[in-house]
């Protein structure tokens, strides 16, 4: 593929309809332990979006409480001790570059779709001046209705990139 390949002005783009897939969290569970999360290391810049992001978060998504993994950072947050992993500032994801990526639209608020093998679905902000990046415990596999919860403070508090 060159350099100058062009985007596909077709990108797949599902609208909040999507988010009443939902998977039979039948026999899932979370672990007791959350593991360590990454803080990212963005421009200052990006890093004050993040840290006014931080104050705006919802004390719950989906009647999942807040619950912040470790090391402390207003660079991450979590929900339901790990099922709902947010990190802002993180670097744009090598995918975007993929004009065949998939994405989402939550109120307004385009996500791009990464499927990592053996967890649940990451999406990543686009067209934002801080990348924000979420993470599903595979019990939210195929919904999106968590993505709403953060479009609002997303919105507020990131511009986009025009």
């Amino acid at each position: 593929m060159t350099s100058s390949a062009r985007r596909s002005p077709r990108s797949i783009f599902l609208g909040p309809s999507a988010a009443v897939l939902v998977l039979a969290a039948a026999g899932c569970s979370l672990s007791d332990a959350q593991p360590p999360v990454p803080v990212p290391t963005p421009s200052s810049e990006a890093a004050a979006y993040c840290e006014a992001l931080d104050e705006v978060l919802p004390a719950t998504v989906l009647e999942q409480e807040r619950s912040d993994p470790s090391p402390d950072s207003e660079l991450t947050a979590g929900w339901g001790d790990g099922a709902i992993v947010l990190r802002c500032g993180v670097p744009r994801p090598a995918k975007m570059d993929d004009p065949q990526a998939q994405g989402v639209e939550a109120d307004g608020v385009r996500w791009m779709l990464e499927e990592p093998e053996g967890s649940g679905p990451r999406f990543t902000t686009t067209y934002r001046k801080a990348y924000v990046e979420v993470t599903l415990s595979s019990a939210y596999a195929h919904d999106i209705t968590p993505l709403a919860a953060f479009a609002g403070p997303v919105s507020k508090t990131v511009p986009g990139k025009f």
